[in-house]
């Protein structure tokens, strides 16, 4: 996510020189690099001129303390700027009103709206406890209605039946009626949406507004639309009072204008990022954490979320007791690691909120893609289940089996058992020595292909 920008930026402050505190002369040129970055990213120019005159003004005269070099405290500046253009805190959405809380979603086609109402659904239900309740008021795109209906079915929350030969306001007001009977937290209307802004668009969801009187209207935009993405919400915003945004696609967004863009535009929070195609790919908007990203810093909290909410805790303590008692680390162990790692939104999320992870080259990278594990669980899911508790055993002719099963080539195989290997080994570490031995003897590097 916003890998240019990052890389961008990453290089600018670093090269940043002078002594004692930062001054117009030592920042200028640093400013117009940042200036370009951001233009290129795709932020608004009105946003770009407003954060550098901002960045300006908190910089110059600001001591340079002894522990830090000229670039790191301009680092400090820029993230705490980052952190205010989009927001400076994770607003959350007002759900405390009498049930059933009504959420209108609202958007353009192709941003993803549909399957945005499922996620959010599923967040509510799995990570606030409510019960929830969706329905579509989209009787003009072909199969919108059963789509959701499927989503719903997906993340097991309740589904009110509608048909293309309804009213959106009948459809409405008979969703939040059964709502109400049966005892619904939350009501989510997934309305239409069309391929560009128009009147009767516009006219059908001020009445939609009027009648439902929701607590919270989302407008859901795809964030690889960059500043149109901000202008686009802001044209919703001017006929609808909007309450949030929610970005869809920004995983794929290597840029990063909307994001910036999008809360001095329209005014409006942020509350969710769209990461992925994903059922549970939804994550919070938090300003200062994805500052902290953009500057490839990442961002340890939302992992330590993300890994406490997928995370099998029996399976973990499972395997480290196994350890504990000496037993080996088997390749359904290495498997079950694989898939709680898919579980908690695949490597690209996970590297994305891992500090210093634009240092690490594009080659190690793409050895740590989601492709490489779907290849690894593959090979494994060929093996006997001798063959995956005594991986010993493993030579010629179960090698050329296992590929031939798996799809794979030998060497993919061999490839796999290396790094099985090296991950055994560590695991043998943290069982007689804990962590520290394991960082030890790591030496603090990266190595060339992670061991998993």
């Amino acid at each position: 996510m916003f890998e240019s920008l990052t890389e961008r930026l990453g290089r600018t402050l670093k090269t940043l020189r002078g002594q004692g505190r930062l001054s117009e002369d030592n920042i200028k040129d640093a400013l117009r690099d940042v200036r370009m970055a951001l233009l290129e990213a795709d932020v608004a120019l009105p946003v770009v001129r407003d954060f550098i005159n901002q960045v300006r003004e908190r910089a110059i005269g600001k001591e340079v303390l002894e522990s830090l070099t000229p670039g790191q405290a301009m680092i400090g500046v820029v993230r705490d700027e980052l952190t205010a253009l989009m927001g400076a805190a994770n607003e959350d959405l007002q759900l405390n009103v009498p049930p059933p809380a009504v959420i209108l979603m609202a958007g353009l086609q192709g941003a993803g709206k549909t399957t945005t109402v499922a996620k959010l659904a599923r967040f509510l239900k799995e990570r606030r406890k409510k019960s929830v309740m969706v329905a579509s008021c989209d009787i003009y795109r072909p199969a919108a209605i059963e789509q959701l209906k499927t989503l719903a079915g997906e993340v097991g929350v309740n589904f009110h039946p509608s048909d293309a030969g309804q009213d959106p306001m009948a459809i409405a007001e008979a969703a939040v009626e059964a709502a109400r009977k049966q005892f619904m937290d939350v009501l989510i209307i997934d309305t239409a949406g069309r391929l560009h802004i128009d009147a009767a668009m516009m006219d059908e969801i001020q009445r939609l507004h009027g009648a439902l009187r929701p607590v919270e209207t989302l407008f859901v935009v795809d964030s690889m639309t960059g500043q149109d993405a901000a202008n686009t919400a802001k044209a919703f915003n001017d006929a609808l009072p909007l309450t949030g945004v929610i970005l869809t696609k920004a995983d794929g967004d290597a840029r990063g204008g909307a994001a910036l863009s999008v809360r001095h535009i329209t005014g409006k929070p942020i509350k969710f990022l769209g990461v992925g195609e994903k059922i549970e790919a939804l994550e919070p908007f938090h300003p200062d954490r994805l500052a902290s990203r953009i500057l490839g810093m990442g961002d340890i909290l939302s992992l330590v979320e993300q890994a406490e909410q997928s995370i099998d805790r029996d399976q973990a303590e499972k395997l480290a007791n196994k350890l504990k008692k000496g037993k080996g680390f088997n390749l359904e162990d290495f498997r079950e690691q694989v898939q709680q790692m898919r579980k908690m939104g695949g490597m690209a999320s996970l590297l994305d909120k891992l500090p210093g992870m634009g240092n690490v080259p594009e080659e190690v990278k793409g050895q740590l893609s989601d492709k490489e594990f779907s290849r690894t669980e593959a090979i494994i899911n060929s093996m006997t289940l001798k063959e995956r508790r005594f991986p010993d055993i493993i030579k010629g002719s179960r090698k050329r089996r296992i590929a031939a099963g798996s799809g794979t080539q030998v060497q993919d195989v061999n490839r796999l058992l290396k790094q099985f290997d090296q991950m055994q080994r560590m695991m043998k570490k943290m069982s007689k020595g804990g962590l520290g031995k394991l960082m030890k003897g790591l030496g603090g590097k990266l190595p060339g292909r992670m061991p998993f």
